[in-house]
């Protein structure tokens, strides 16, 4: 299955999985008198937003270099992963102050949950977290930040149902105020795993280095290439989903302008072959011993 299915098999799962479940949480949390699950229906509607915003940001970041943009255009991808965490914030804030209001003005008029919206938890935490899994599977295979951003959209809706489940059951022994609290927990984890995104996104779009067990990986590579003598420099950037490097190595300063040609070349294609995410190795040569 080649990329562009895959992309649009995972939207089609997300949208139309968060929008039935939105409408069942939703109309439990209506029927069952339960804010926690009102709250929770309107944060896996948002994850229909969320998985339209990962399509429309992969679909545009593969798209080929072109002279206006000769680099590629990857970094879009961080661009619709930062619109993911901001859309997530929103969300997570709405929720918190559902819960805050109804704490501070509406606490007298919480109702007893019924049995319904606990059910429409359960089946909600289950349905999430095999979204979750099934969507995280995918962006990993296909290395795509936005995607990934939108599988944590789906574990974030599985936790928010778990603090729904919670409250809603000490709720309906008689503890109501728990219901409100749940909403304001929930509040809490969502605004983590949403500053976790806009974090990982901006790194990514502010050419930050690799980690040092990656660069150490490249530096033992390219030392055992032939021709080699020693590395004066390498650094590396990540660009969106993929990573660029600068290198410079020393070869024999004895040899022919064509020979020192000949190992950075083959340092250059080797490198990019045995680093799938590496899309552009510059690499400039330097005189070393005879």
């Amino acid at each position: 299955m080649n990329e562009q299915k895959i992309f649009k098999k995972l939207s089609k799962v997300g949208i139309l999985g968060n929008v039935l479940l939105a409408a069942f949480k939703l109309l439990a949390g209506l029927l069952g008198h339960s804010g926690a699950m009102v709250s929770d229906a309107v944060h896996s509607l948002s994850d229909v937003f969320a998985t339209l915003v990962a399509y429309i940001g992969v679909r545009m970041s593969r798209v080929k270099e072109d002279e206006e943009h000769p680099y590629g255009h990857e970094r879009l991808e961080c661009v619709a992963s930062l619109i993911l965490g901001l859309l997530l914030a929103g969300t997570g804030l709405g929720i918190g102050y559902s819960g805050i209001r109804k704490l501070a003005f509406e606490r007298d008029s919480i109702q007893i949950p019924t049995l319904l919206p606990l059910i429409a938890a359960i089946v909600s935490i289950l349905v999430k977290e095999g979204m979750f899994w099934y969507t995280m599977y995918y962006a990993k295979r296909l290395d795509s930040a936005a995607f990934k951003a939108d599988a944590w959209h789906h574990r974030s809706d599985a936790i928010s149902s778990v603090g729904s489940f919670i409250g809603i059951g000490m709720a309906r022994l008689g503890f109501t105020i728990m219901d409100p609290i749940a909403s304001i927990l929930i509040c809490a984890l969502i605004l983590k795993v949403s500053f976790d995104i806009f974090q990982d996104s901006l790194n990514k779009m502010l050419d930050t280095s690799c980690d040092n067990a990656f660069e150490q990986k490249v530096r033992a590579f390219v030392d055992g290439q032939p021709g080699v003598q020693k590395i004066d420099m390498l650094r590396t950037r990540q660009f969106g989903s993929k990573i660029y490097i600068d290198l410079e190595i020393a070869v024999k300063r004895d040899i022919s302008l064509l020979e020192a040609h000949s190992i950075a070349e083959n340092v250059h294609d080797n490198v990019e072959k045995n680093f799938p995410k590496v899309k552009h190795v510059m690499i400039h040569v330097n005189p070393g011993e005879e």
